[in-house]
C-alpha cells in the first residue's frame, strides 16, 4: 500500500515539474505519454476533444502545458515538450530550418477581430485596414489592451504597429502579460480596444458585454495554426506526438476542428486546414 501511495505522489510531482511549468490538464490515461504546449486551442476546449479521441485509439496520455506561442516555442527548443501548436508561421519555419523542430503541419485557422467600446472613439469601424485602425487608436490615444507576452497574438499586434510606423506607449497602452480571455476581460473593464482571435470571441464574448467587433476582414488578420514536433530522438514522447499530429491532420481530426463549437454557438470556432491553406 505504501508503495502505491509513494508512486502516486511521485507521479503528481512529475506532473507539477514537467517543463518547469504547472500543467493545465492531462487527457487520457494510456502508456504513451507526451507533452504539448499551446494557448487558445487548449483554453477553449478544442485540444481536450482532440486529445481524448486520439488517446482512446492510441493508448496515449497528453499533458497540456498552457503557454502562448513564444513560450511554447521556447519549451520545444529546450526539449521540455514534445510538440507545440502555434500561430506564428515565420517562427515555425525558422525553428524547422534551425533543426530543433520538425514535421511542420498546417492544422487550421481562425482570424483576429479588433473589438472595442461601442462608442468607438477612434472611429476604427470605418478604417480601411488593420494598420489604419491601429493608427487611429494611437492618434486618438484611446485605451488599448496588449497581451505583451510574445504570444502569437502579441507578435501579430507588433507587426501591425510596425507597419503603421508607430511604437505604442503611454497611459492609453495597457499591457496585461496574460492570456486571451483574461486580456479580453481587462479590455472590457477599461473600456479599451483589443485584438482578440475569433474563436475566443465566439466562446467568451459574454465576459465583455461592453465591447463589440469594430474591425475585421483584413487578410493580414487571418491566423493560421501549425503543429511542429521535436526532432527524432530529442524527447521521450516525440514519436507519440508525431502520431497525434497525423491524427489532427486526418479526416477525423479535421472534422473535429471544423465542427467544434457548432452545436453550442451555431458556428465553428476554427476553420480546417483546407480553408487555412488559402492563407498559408
Amino acid at each position: 500500500m505504501r508503495r502505491i501511495v509513494l508512486a502516486l505522489m511521485l507521479a503528481c510531482v512529475s506532473l507539477l515539474t514537467l517543463a518547469g511549468e504547472l500543467e493545465e490538464a492531462v487527457y487520457g490515461s494510456g502508456a504513451n505519454r507526451f507533452a504539448l504546449a499551446t494557448g487558445s486551442p487548449g483554453e477553449l476546449g478544442l485540444l481536450k476533444v482532440l486529445a481524448e479521441k486520439f488517446a482512446s485509439t492510441h493508448d496515449a496520455q497528453m499533458v497540456w502545458i498552457k503557454a502562448g506561442t513564444g513560450q511554447s516555442l521556447n519549451l520545444l527548443r529546450d526539449k521540455k515538450v514534445d510538440m507545440v501548436m502555434v500561430h506564428a508561421p515565420a517562427q515555425v519555419d525558422k525553428a524547422v530550418q534551425e533543426g530543433w523542430a520538425s514535421n511542420k503541419t498546417l492544422i487550421g485557422s481562425n482570424e483576429f477581430y479588433i473589438v472595442g467600446p461601442k462608442a468607438d472613439s477612434a472611429k476604427i469601424a470605418s478604417a480601411s485596414s488593420a494598420v489604419d485602425a491601429y493608427r487611429r487608436i494611437a492618434e486618438a490615444q484611446s485605451a488599448f489592451v496588449s497581451r505583451g507576452d510574445n504570444s502569437g497574438t502579441h507578435q501579430k499586434e507588433m507587426q501591425i504597429w510596425k507597419q503603421a510606423g508607430m511604437t505604442p506607449a503611454g497611459v492609453w497602452y495597457i499591457v496585461t502579460k496574460d492570456f486571451m480571455t483574461a486580456s479580453l476581460k481587462r479590455a472590457n473593464q477599461e473600456g479599451a480596444y483589443f485584438m482578440t482571435d475569433s474563436s475566443t470571441w465566439i466562446m467568451e464574448k459574454h465576459v465583455a458585454p461592453e465591447l463589440m467587433i469594430l474591425f475585421s476582414g483584413d487578410r493580414f488578420l487571418v491566423n493560421t495554426y501549425h503543429a511542429i514536433v521535436a526532432p527524432k530522438g530529442a524527447t521521450q514522447g516525440r514519436d507519440t506526438a508525431e502520431k497525434f499530429v497525423a491524427f489532427v491532420a486526418s479526416s477525423v481530426g479535421q472534422q473535429i476542428i471544423a465542427q467544434y463549437g457548432m452545436a453550442m454557438f451555431g458556428e465553428g470556432l476554427y476553420n480546417d486546414a483546407s480553408y487555412a491553406k488559402r492563407f498559408d
